[in-house]
């Protein structure tokens, strides 16, 4: 573990642990538009979609304009009220394009670990280059700062620290062109005093239910009993409650290099709760569906499937189960999280939003089943509806994620049709 100085400015002392940043451009898309308009600088400026059109909201603002309280997403109506002289312009997305390649070559001088989060952030792992540059972290962030600056006419913020989710709270931390240094000793001094909100990952639905149980910070998060969060959360609670507490392990996977995935999940928040059978049969069979999609893409195959499911309330329940044999079809999935619900979950009980994810993934050519036909006929009926669900992919390919769907996603059952079954 690197122990640094409790200075936010401080960089040193980080020994044999990892050097992550975190690199945000600030006020992207403004800033980029505001190249070809350098005497509006000093004015307040946003980029927005057609004021005519349905599509009028503000993309992006730059300091002054944010310095009056115009906020990304909302109408320009409502921006205007605030700021009655911003100056609108139009979006070049294909400049913005541009310049992210450009400022991402930058990157690619100081490593070669390098994962784009959006088209204006990317985390680079520095761990095993900053010696070539001196091996002080802030004095690095502040060079590329510099260099990015220089070459581009554009400036980013730096958040350095010894995992990804802390390297993205310092980039935040401190705005327009600054580099904030989180460390082992002074993340508990910069990162839990700050709202819970500013933690990735934590979005309104998650912060109004920890609101409910006095969590406003991220130091109130790190201090919750982590079995009561996985109650309330489910897994996420978990996983929230790690990254509150400075674990955060995960790798810096360069773009364009494949990761094969620890788990697959497809989740959904329904329009209105289900409550009959036949709804839930709906909505399980269309999420056993995107799992299995996904897992074929991916050639994985699955040997234990996880039910979450949130009632209205927000209360949780997360069960799992190993499957018969590893599978990637809709249907296998599809059984086991119907068996799953009719053992855990109240007959008539509302649904708010269900979780499948498949776990325990091993390449699908180390899964074979050995067929023995005078045993059974199963292994046969398996390779023959993962051969009709790979069909069902190409068909979705040439035509549409529309074109075709499993019966237990439709309402056209005839009478008599056994639940469970979704072919």
């Amino acid at each position: 573990m690197y122990n640094g100085d409790k200075d936010t400015k401080g960089g040193r002392g980080m020994g044999a642990d990892r050097v992550i940043f975190h690199c945000d451009c600030n006020s992207f898309y403004a800033s980029v538009e505001l190249l070809d308009h350098p005497e509006l600088r000093d004015r307040p400026v946003a980029v927005c979609g057609d004021p005519k059109s349905r599509h009028g909201i503000i993309l992006a603002k730059n300091e002054p304009a944010k310095a009056k309280g115009v906020k990304t997403a909302e109408t320009i109506w409502q921006a205007r009220q605030k700021c009655p002289d911003l100056v609108l312009l139009p979006p070049h997305h294909d400049r913005y394009g541009v310049y992210s390649r450009q400022i991402n070559a930058i990157y690619y001088r100081f490593t070669d670990l390098i994962e784009p989060f959006g088209i204006d952030e990317s985390w680079l792992d520095v761990t095993g280059t900053l010696h070539l540059f001196g091996g002080d972290p802030k004095a690095l962030a502040d060079r590329i700062r510099t260099e990015v600056r220089e070459a581009l006419g554009l400036t980013i913020s730096v958040g350095v620290s010894f995992n990804k989710i802390f390297a993205k709270l310092g980039s935040d931390y401190k705005k327009p062109d600054a580099t904030t240094v989180i460390t082992q000793d002074n993340f508990r001094d910069i990162v839990w005093p700050l709202p819970v909100t500013d933690l990735l990952f934590v979005g309104r639905a998650a912060a109004k239910v920890l609101s409910r149980y006095g969590v406003s910070t991220i130091g109130d998060l790190a201090a919750f009993d982590r079995r009561a969060l996985e109650e309330l959360l489910g897994r996420q609670g978990g996983q929230l409650w790690g990254y509150a507490n400075g674990l955060d392990s995960a790798p810096v996977a360069p773009a364009g290099q494949y990761t094969p995935p620890k788990s697959v999940g497809n989740g959904e928040t329904f329009p209105r709760n289900l409550t009959t059978r036949d709804e839930i049969r709906r909505g399980v069979a269309m999420l056993a569906d995107q799992v299995a999609v996904r897992l074929r893409r991916h050639r994985m195959k699955a040997a234990t499937l996880q039910v979450s499911v949130r009632d209205p309330n927000f209360k949780d329940i997360c069960r799992q189960r190993p499957l018969e044999v590893p599978t990637n079809t809709a249907r296998e999935f599809f059984r086991a999280a119907m068996d799953i619900l009719e053992r855990s979950w109240r007959s008539g009980a509302p649904i708010r939003a269900i979780t499948l994810t498949a776990q325990n993934l091993i390449p699908e050519d180390e899964a074979a089943e050995q067929l023995d036909l005078f045993q059974s006929q199963e292994p046969l009926r398996r390779e023959r509806v993962e051969k009709l669900e790979r069909t069902m992919d190409a068909i979705r390919a040439k035509y549409g994620k529309g074109a075709v769907h499993t019966a237990a996603q439709t309402d056209d059952r005839p009478d008599g049709e056994e639940d469970g079954v979704p072919f």
